[in-house]
């Protein structure tokens, strides 16, 4: 019955308990960057926060970027705390798989994180990304300070106009702010997944139509 029903957020009374502490080790360093992957992060890099699909693909578009110094996948922006990985598939968490992007604002600048994660999916499905369905598949950017959340609503309603004019819908991405949404790092075998399995799965792919942050106006 469950697998037939439509996706939708639980409420914290919905959702599963969790847990107080994580039920496993995290990693300390990046497979392919080679630095650590939990904080505290040397002094004038950024955190980024971004949900687009399954994480396995997204988080080796963003490792490839010059600046990124580190990126790990976690689960973010639902209620149960320290959760599985299972628990998130089942829809009763609330939680979206997330990439959490430490970068250097001085060699790239977030906008140029905002354009790759609008061009890498498709941010008008809803809860689902391609043929992987599922609230934990929603599109989302939690960000870190007002000026994060500010570029990325100009971001998206700049993307909206060229999408609308190639014949897409309404972008559904939620914009919030991460206070209040911990970013709960998920288990060590899905960090840097498609580094140890190259040939592993990924379900990301986007529109084909250039995000113009940076160069077109929202208003025109």
């Amino acid at each position: 019955m469950f697998l037939n029903r439509k996706p939708q957020l639980p409420t914290a009374e919905e959702s599963l308990r969790g847990r107080e502490t994580p039920e496993f080790i995290v990693p300390e360093r990046h497979t392919v960057l080679g630095n650590p992957l939990q904080g505290p992060y040397p002094e004038g890099l950024e955190v980024a926060d971004f949900g687009l699909g399954c994480f396995w693909g997204a988080e080796r578009i963003f490792w490839q970027i010059p600046g990124v110094w580190t990126t790990l996948v976690g689960y973010q922006g639902g209620h149960t705390p320290n959760p599985a990985y299972e628990e998130v598939c089942s829809g009763l968490t609330g939680h979206t798989e997330a990439v959490r992007v430490v970068f250097d604002p001085k060699v790239v600048p977030y906008d140029s994180l905002l354009k790759a994660f609008w061009e890498a999916h498709d941010p008008t499905q809803g809860f689902r990304q391609g043929n992987d369905v599922g609230t934990q598949y929603r599109s989302a950017i939690y960000s870190h300070s007002a000026e994060q959340q500010a570029a990325a609503e100009k971001s998206r309603d700049a993307y909206q106009q060229v999408l609308t004019k190639a014949g897409h819908g309404e972008i559904t991405t939620e914009i919030l702010t991460e206070e209040g949404r911990p970013f709960y790092p998920a288990e060590p075998y899905h960090q840097q997944y498609l580094d140890k399995n190259p040939n592993g799965y990924c379900g990301i792919g986007g529109t084909g139509v250039s995000c113009p942050v940076g160069v077109a106006r929202a208003d025109g």
